[in-house]
């Protein structure tokens, strides 16, 4: 009998050890699943955009697209879209359609306007228009470019410091900054 009690003491030490024991595995385990981890690599937030598409109507019929390839959002004016790689459609309804390109742009999705830099080229019908900086305003209803204007069509090759351009008459003034300069133009014929 004295046995059996021995036997039942070191089985129940046992059982009681192996509770214990397979408890703190337990706990260690949940721990070690709970506890996160921390990485280098996770990314915090950001007010970059890829592939940007803003598309726009006005009140008569007339659509403007903005594309590019990047556009980060301002953090001071979240109405502010700066870009890289732009391109801009505007698809008149009475008339041919106006392409503008360049390198980059700053886009204001609550009014639409959009001023293009660096590398600007618009294309209208035979027209192609080089320049640095331009300003384009739907509400205004213009498209003022300036800075190293080159314009060519099938005709002439043109040297100006701005040329202004209304979107709706078509009507179009070009100048110089300066009053003793003079516009270039040229006849490719």
């Amino acid at each position: 009998m004295k046995k059996k009690i021995i036997i039942s003491i070191i089985i129940f030490l046992l059982i009681f050890i192996l509770f214990f024991y397979l408890k703190s595995q337990k706990k260690n385990i949940k721990t070690k699943t709970i506890e996160p981890e921390i990485s280098s690599d996770i990314v915090y937030g950001s007010n970059i955009i890829e592939d940007v598409y803003y598309s726009s109507n006005d009140i008569k019929g007339n659509k403007y697209v903005i594309k590019a390839s990047i556009g980060e959002i301002d953090y001071n004016n979240s109405n502010i879209i700066f870009l890289t790689n732009v391109s801009g459609f505007v698809k008149l309804k009475n008339s041919n359609d106006i392409k503008i390109t360049s390198k980059y742009g700053k886009y204001n999705t609550e009014n639409f306007d959009t001023i293009f830099s660096e590398n600007v080229i618009i294309d209208y019908l035979d027209n192609n228009i080089l320049g640095k900086y331009l300003d384009f305003s739907i509400k205004r209803g213009s498209m003022i470019m300036s800075n190293e204007i080159v314009y060519t069509n099938s005709n002439n090759i043109l040297k100006a410091d701005v040329i202004e351009m209304n979107i709706d008459t078509k009507d179009t003034k070009i100048y110089m900054f300066e009053d003793n300069k003079k516009i270039n133009i040229k006849s490719k014929k």
